[in-house]
């Protein structure tokens, strides 16, 4: 059992370094949860997106639009399920008096 020093400080005990990966210059981060402490290794979180390579990157990229487009579309069922007017139809605003300041033939 690690015991702390004069200066604060600790050793991780060697089979938790090794199971987790930590290594000298790895940085710990320390968050308090209740009545505990949690320690969480840095590099992983920070660096996650560094170790990736581009192909890597694009798949988890194209990975969220996908949620996002699915997202979208829910919203887009959901609104025209309801029946509820747009904004236009609420208000009662004409495409024309919408475009009239800004330039643009009726």
């Amino acid at each position: 059992m690690p015991k702390v020093t004069s200066k604060l400080q600790l050793t991780v005990p060697k089979a938790i370094a090794d199971q987790y990966g930590i290594r000298p210059g790895d940085e710990l981060e320390w968050i308090p949860a209740g009545e505990s402490i949690r320690v969480e290794l840095v590099r992983r979180k920070a660096k996650a997106g560094q170790q990736l390579t581009a192909e890597e990157r694009v798949a988890l990229f194209d990975a969220n639009m996908e949620r996002v487009d699915r997202l979208q579309a829910e919203q887009l069922k959901e609104a025209r399920e309801s029946n509820a007017p747009s904004m236009r139809e609420k208000h009662g605003w004409t495409r024309e008096e919408l475009y009239e300041d800004r330039g643009f033939p009726r």
